[in-house]
């Protein structure tokens, strides 16, 4: 759908009289990330699925600030309006949990509820986000080196060795995740990392103690680092919750999805719709 500077590759599953859930993935993933999560939910929820800029078959028409976190969350709300969503549940995993944070906080009239998986409100000071900054440079330009599938299936591998993502290579189904990822395009992801990478994102810290919106934190019980950026996120805002996931690191949704739904089920089923 054409929505201002955007052709948003989407999938609206319309469940008749279901609340919406708007699900956003991460980064290299597609609107694909959460299908199994989906198949779990079932006919509860209606779902919103895309392609985020960067990623799949969404096309960015504007300049390529409009790969940045503030134009595309304007464009998801600009979506949404499109589509007749006026209120609806959120669910955002890693790049995808941070805009879903920053959604909330800029538009919390727009969300009964939100989970946010593996996120983070983004680095506090200048000095980390310039050193961020430097690190995705780097990766960048990786990226922009695979000239074929063969070398980006070679990026992607590496990248699921770092030790964030725990065991998720000796998942059974490893590879089908990495299949999906390959219909991604690396210079597409490139500007997605430039413009809404960790070091590019505005810092969500100081705003987080104003949050209005119910939070549903998710780290794996095996990704040390967000425990501890989540436990901080909790200690400030008074509306969120802390869920440590048991057999998971990074990538829970995919790791544990059981647990996972199971979570979500809990947390939205308090929702008074």
């Amino acid at each position: 759908m054409l929505i201002k500077n955007y052709q948003f590759n989407y999938s609206f599953i319309n469940n008749s009289n279901k609340s919406v859930i708007l699900l956003l993935h991460g980064f290299i993933g597609n609107i694909d990330e959460f299908d199994e999560a989906i198949k779990l939910l079932g006919d509860d929820f209606s779902y919103l699925r895309l392609d985020l800029p960067g990623h799949g078959k969404t096309q960015v028409l504007g300049g390529d600030e409009y790969y940045s976190m503030e134009k595309t969350a304007q464009g998801l709300i600009n979506l949404l309006d499109e589509l007749k969503i006026t209120k609806c549940f959120l669910v955002g995993y890693s790049m995808g949990g941070r805009l879903a944070l920053y959604l909330t906080l800029h538009f919390p009239e727009l969300f009964y509820q939100v989970v946010l998986e593996s996120a983070s409100p983004g680095l506090p000071t200048e000095v980390e986000r310039l050193e961020r900054v430097k690190r995705d440079a780097q990766i960048a330009k990786e990226l922009a080196r695979s000239v074929n599938k063969s070398d980006f299936a070679s990026f992607l591998i590496n990248w699921y060795h770092q030790p964030i993502f725990g065991n998720i290579k000796y998942h059974p189904e490893f590879e089908s995740m990495l299949k999906s990822r390959l219909q991604n395009q690396p210079i597409e992801l490139v500007k997605s990392l430039q413009f809404m990478g960790t070091g590019s994102q505005p810092s969500l810290w100081k705003k987080l103690q104003d949050n209005q919106v119910p939070l549903l934190l998710l780290v794996g019980e095996h990704d040390e680092k967000f425990i501890e950026i989540n436990r901080e996120m909790a200690k400030i805002s008074q509306l969120s919750k802390l869920n440590i996931i048991t057999d998971a690191a990074h990538n829970i949704h995919f790791e544990n999805t059981l647990e996972f739904v199971q979570k979500l089920q809990e947390f939205f089923s308090i929702a008074s719709l």
